[in-house]
């Protein structure tokens, strides 16, 4: 069960200001695409904080969490849809629809043998010269992870559903195998290395 004010499976002291780290970063990303139509976050939470903060037209999130399918945030209106892309093969979405596509702090939550599977439906759905945008704990933080999870700081509910963690040539790999090109491909570190972030063009 999810608490409605949690912005993340679980409870964690940090995880707010962690999940508002990461909307930055993805936003510094996505704000230099020249068409800002319409944007899909994958695992948006129940606390959509990253769309709150995308400057689009059109903004959906997807989440197994989130109770209603449209939801009013402040004066800007945010599609919210009730689903879960591991138990879900096809995305609910019409080819080339998307500008941009954002997952952050997901990945490492998917069976990793369903990955190539999912990228190839993000790559369907992103418009010509979209961009798909994403962050994942680097595979040395698990331990650090672990710690802060048993103090309360990082969510323990979010810990335990980890089911992989990955380095930078293993996500390039895994977006090669979901159809994308390599020279479209970049990647980088934040928060001191313990998480990365990648990005892929079509």
């Amino acid at each position: 069960m999810h608490n409605s004010k949690n912005v993340t499976p679980g409870h964690g002291l940090l995880e707010k200001f962690l999940s508002k780290k990461r909307a930055k970063l993805a936003n510094r990303f996505i704000r230099q695409h020249p068409t800002r139509d319409r944007i899909l976050d994958i695992g948006c939470g129940v606390v959509p904080l990253f769309l709150i903060s995308a400057n689009f037209d059109e903004k959906i999130g997807i989440d197994p969490s989130v109770n209603n399918y449209y939801q009013n945030h402040g004066n800007q209106k945010i599609n919210l849809i009730n689903f879960d892309v591991e138990t879900c093969q096809n995305l609910p979405f019409a080819d080339k629809y998307f500008d941009a596509v954002t997952m952050l702090a997901v990945f490492e939550h998917i069976e990793p043998e369903k990955l190539p599977y999912l990228l190839g439906e993000i790559r369907r759905i992103l418009k010509p010269g979209g961009i798909f945008f994403m962050t994942t704990p680097c595979p040395w933080s698990d331990k650090l992870l672990k710690t802060l999870a048993k103090y309360h700081i990082v969510s323990q509910e979010g810990m335990n559903e980890h089911k992989g963690a990955y380095t930078h040539k293993e996500i390039a790999d895994y977006f090669a195998k979901g159809g994308f090109k390599y020279e479209k491909m970049g990647f980088g570190y934040f928060e001191l290395f313990l998480n990365s972030w990648a990005y892929v063009q079509t």
